[in-house]
């Protein structure tokens, strides 16, 4: 079998990192080996619907529940370097290039948006498909935690009657405050205090975070509490991109490319609590294909079209070289 690799394809996505990844000295190779098996479900997910599952492959997922998704790979507790509990990274790893309070630069609120719409359209298809999902197990409305709440949280504005309580925490007041999806909420800096006592045991069937787990500085206390507030079978969503304000991402963020961030967060999980499955998903749209480009006889008898056509396939080029979408999910055991 013979695979070309299409040229339009970042050569980010094929490149494995080498063993210097990781500023901490203990990486291993068990962590290479996860982001070689990564690598692997990157390319073969870029690739035709036909070479997804390639018989060969031992290691690769067992099924696409979701069609707004490709699973990329799953993480096992033996892929890591250390044992649940234990936690590898240094001061250094989280170290940011602004270490200031993190209160003066999210005083201002920002009514922006910090992926493109074709994302934000792939994040809520997705979470479309993940709530049905979790809806239909339990046949009862489910109550959901957004942290690193903003004035937009992107959940599907036409499941409000499958959702029950969304309570979100965030850094700005008058973003919390605009955002309609939100029941209540609550200004907290996580970096500061990521306990989230307000809320007792099994409160959530879902907890989201989007595009902001790169600023986190107390991952694992964070995700110890993210696993406690969950509900038996319970999922936390962890989206992100390629982009970030790099003053405040933290710096291993900064050094990985799209496999070793989707490692570091598959870590975070592993390191803080015990999940059922830890999960690399590609949730972005598939591409939109390009408009058949008029003939030449057509074009001679109306020049309009080569113009819509032109228009129309800068659209779609666009569209389809747009920001990337993933998400790590992390299941709680029932």
């Amino acid at each position: 079998l013979i695979i070309i690799i299409p040229h339009t394809v970042p050569y980010s996505i094929y490149h494995i990192p080498n063993t210097n990844y990781h500023t901490t000295n203990k990486h291993t190779d068990k962590q290479t080996a996860t982001m070689r098996k990564t690598t692997q479900f990157l390319l073969l997910s870029s690739l035709p619907a036909s070479f997804a599952f390639l018989p060969q492959c031992k290691t690769c997922p067992r099924s696409i529940s979701l069609p707004a998704s490709r699973s990329i790979t799953t993480f096992e507790p033996d892929d890591f370097a250390l044992s649940t509990g234990e936690w590898p990274y240094t001061e250094a790893d989280m170290g940011r290039l602004d270490p200031t309070e993190d209160s003066n630069f999210y005083d201002t609120p920002r009514f922006v948006t910090h992926i493109d719409d074709r994302a934000i359209e792939s994040l809520t298809e997705y979470y479309r498909e993940e709530f049905t999902q979790l809806y239909n197990a339990k046949q009862s409305k489910l109550d959901i935690l957004d942290l690193c709440s903003s004035w937009i949280s992107h959940y599907p504005e036409d499941m409000q009657d499958k959702i029950g309580l969304t309570a979100g925490i965030g850094m700005n007041e008058e973003e919390l405050l605009a955002n309609k999806q939100l029941y209540m909420h609550y200004v907290q800096d996580l970096n500061k205090n990521p306990l989230l006592s307000q809320f007792e045991n099994d409160s959530f069937d879902i907890v989201t975070n989007v595009v902001s787990v790169d600023y986190l500085i107390k991952p694992r206390e964070l995700f110890q509490e993210i696993h406690r507030v969950l509900r038996p079978g319970g999922v936390a969503l962890m989206s992100f991109s390629n982009r970030c304000f790099p003053s405040k991402a933290v710096a291993m963020w900064l050094q990985a490319d799209d496999i070793g961030r989707l490692t570091i967060v598959g870590s975070y999980y592993h390191y803080a609590a015990e999940w059922s499955s830890i999960e690399a998903l590609d949730i972005k749209g598939a591409p939109v294909d390009t408009p058949k480009r008029p003939s030449m006889q057509e074009i001679m008898k109306d020049y309009t079209k080569a113009f819509a056509w032109a228009s129309t396939a800068g659209a779609v080029a666009k569209m389809n070289s747009g920001d990337p979408m993933f998400v790590v999910k992390g299941t709680k055991s029932k």
